[in-house]
């Protein structure tokens, strides 16, 4: 299936901008479409979590951003939307990888949104939000996915690509259908699922998969709390619906952060 067959998505493929979350941050569709992607070879000024950069060569990689305009989301399900872009990259990331390799190795959800393969980034994910009273008025959703970068000059310190798991080039448009595919479906569940049960209801069945997909959901392990420069071992205990991070230290205390609160000891 295509990805712009629907009257409610709206597809847009640039050469270069500056970032595509500030394309889309400037743009309003005419049609009024619900979801709104635009793609970029490159990316003059990318932008990343916690004000960093994003490296990606020219044409190598993809850069996406998409923008959602729901009619009546609450504001409470802006974390879900977050959720919903990391399950999406990570299950099209798996499956590739499945189908090549024997012994793939596990893709996870680094909280809040990062996508990793074993303990190396492949992805990251750039949420703004606009709540307008209590419902989501507009959320843009920027993601840079490592397809056939082979070489990175930035200091970042575990990056990755699928032609340096596979060995081979990626058909770059194949894993971004798969993405905005995954995307859809988790977006009309979610729809499904506050419908049938309320917006009131109980933990929805997605944000269970993302506790699931975590990277190291299990077992203790360093984290630094980055207000103390603490180092202290824990494990997660889970994640609210709100997005906050619930670690269980060593001793058996819970430990509630926000994100930038707390950073994972990697390496």
């Amino acid at each position: 299936m295509p990805l712009d067959c629907s009257p409610q998505f709206h597809m847009i493929e640039l050469d270069e901008t500056t970032s595509t979350n500030s394309f889309l941050a400037d743009y309003r569709p005419a049609c009024g479409s619900e979801l709104t992607l635009v793609t970029a070879e490159y990316q003059s000024a990318g932008r990343g979590q916690k004000g960093n950069t994003w490296e990606s060569a020219r044409s190598m990689n993809l850069l996406f951003s998409l923008a959602i305009q729901p009619e009546s989301l609450p504001a409470g399900c802006v974390f879900l939307l977050s959720e919903m872009m990391a399950l999406s990259i990570r299950d099209a990331l798996a499956t590739f990888l499945g189908k090549e390799l024997t012994a793939a190795p596990a893709v996870g959800v680094k909280w809040p949104n990062d996508i990793y393969v074993g303990d190396s980034k492949i992805a990251g994910i750039l949420i703004e939000n606009d709540l307008r009273g209590g419902l989501v008025g507009r959320c843009i959703i920027g993601c840079g996915v490592n397809i056939n970068q082979e070489f990175f000059e930035s200091d970042a310190p575990n990056p990755i690509s699928l032609r340096q798991l596979l060995g081979h080039e990626v058909e770059r448009s194949f894993v971004l259908d798969a993405i905005i595919m995954n995307f859809r479906r988790y977006y009309s569940a979610l729809h499904a699922d506050l419908a049938s049960r309320g917006r009131d209801s109980e933990v929805p069945p997605l944000h269970e998969a993302y506790r699931r997909a975590l990277y190291r959901g299990t077992g203790f392990y360093p984290y630094i709390d980055t207000s103390s420069s603490e180092q202290f071992s824990a494990e997660i205990a889970d994640v609210e619906p709100t997005g906050h991070l619930l670690l269980r230290d060593s001793q058996g205390n819970l430990r509630r952060y926000a994100f930038k609160e707390v950073s994972f000891v990697l390496g």
